[in-house]
């Protein structure tokens, strides 16, 4: 007779507690071939595999137990699956695929060894006829830290949030900048009764007036998650009245410049400079009005005798004591009692051409 005949189990209506010496069995079938190991993330859904196959056929005659620990999480018996509340509504059975056991939804708490079960009648009894464990490890990862804008709690001081959620086991955040860490204004961590996973955040007040590179860091077990915070220092913006200063400056530099250049065109040309408009007090060959008065009427009635005698009272001998006679010894000048006759037509001829 083999062993598992001296367990001699009657055909019970409730055969539950007499389940938990089976544990032993399943001890020593974990040593003897190891066991399989199933890595899952919260939220996440767990296949656990029996690794026996029978036919659809055989159902009737067989009792199927998943048991997590010391706890029952599903049983199948004569084709009819109970699910305990725990795992209710999250847990149900393949039979399709060697009578795995799916598990939804995954929690923390889910953590720990599944031993499957299969008991078949002989005799009037139920004798175990497989057993196998599989080790489920969930874990919960934190995600990458979020920095928040808090405002400003005082002059040219920034307030910024780090803040995480969502992880297992307990985690411990800090602040660095250049590798050295700093004192955070308020750190707070709290846990969720029902999941389990943790939530933690931390406030960093700084000096916005210097450039910054904050490094929020988040460690639990032996994972991290981190996230940069760079902060650069805003350059001092004009007052109104330092602007309208700039404007000002910038339209009477550009007068200037105009001005001067303008200047510079009509010295170097021979046909405008006869129309410069200066009037030196004191020097009896100044460039006057009358100047371009001749100039004006030579152009529009070249051939009239009254411009001839008009333009022998304007012509002048070109002086050579004053700067601007020497530079323009061609120019012609007239006295001031001419001045102001309101003559507004001109010729595109030069006053050379003219005379």
């Amino acid at each position: 007779m083999d062993h598992a005949a001296k367990w001699k189990t009657p055909l019970l209506k409730h055969p539950y507690p007499k389940l938990f010496p089976l544990l032993m069995l399943a001890s020593l079938f974990y040593f003897c071939s190891g066991i399989i190991q199933v890595n899952k993330t919260v939220e996440e859904v767990a296949v656990l595999s029996c690794d026996y196959n029978i036919s659809t056929k055989e159902l009737t005659e067989i009792r199927i137990y998943w048991q997590k620990d010391d706890e029952m999480v599903l049983a199948v018996m004569s084709g009819k699956v109970q699910v305990w509340p725990k795992y209710k509504n999250r847990t149900f059975t393949d039979v399709t695929d060697n009578h795995s056991i799916v598990i939804m939804a995954l929690r923390l708490s889910d953590n720990g060894k599944y031993t499957c079960i299969i008991q078949k009648i002989e005799k009037g009894s139920y004798k175990v006829k497989h057993l196998t464990s599989v080790m489920l490890l969930v874990r919960a990862d934190f995600p990458v830290p979020s920095i928040t804008d808090l405002g400003n709690p005082s002059h040219n001081i920034k307030r910024i949030m780090c803040l995480t959620s969502g992880g297992f086991p307990k985690p411990h955040l800090s602040w660095l900048e250049n590798e050295e860490e700093l004192n955070a204004v308020n750190t707070t961590v709290s846990q969720d009764p029902e999941t389990e996973l943790y939530t933690i955040s931390s406030e960093l007040d700084f000096n916005m007036t210097n450039n910054h590179s904050f490094l929020c860091l988040v460690k639990y077990g032996n994972l991290i998650v981190s996230q940069i915070f760079n902060w650069q220092k805003s350059e001092p913006q004009p007052s109104n009245n330092q602007l309208w200063i700039i404007i000002l400056s910038s339209v009477v530099s550009g007068i200037v410049v105009i001005t001067a250049l303008t200047l510079r065109c009509l010295v170097h040309s021979k046909y405008y400079r006869t129309i410069i408009l200066t009037l030196i007090p004191g020097s009896p060959n100044s460039i006057s009005m009358g100047q371009r008065l001749s100039e004006v009427l030579a152009s529009v009635i070249p051939s009239s005798r009254f411009m001839e005698t008009l333009v022998s009272h304007l012509r002048v001998s070109p002086s050579s004591v004053h700067p601007l006679d020497r530079r323009f010894s061609d120019t012609y000048y007239v006295p001031r009692s001419l001045l102001g006759t309101g003559v507004t037509s001109m010729s595109n001829h030069s006053p050379q051409d003219t005379f």
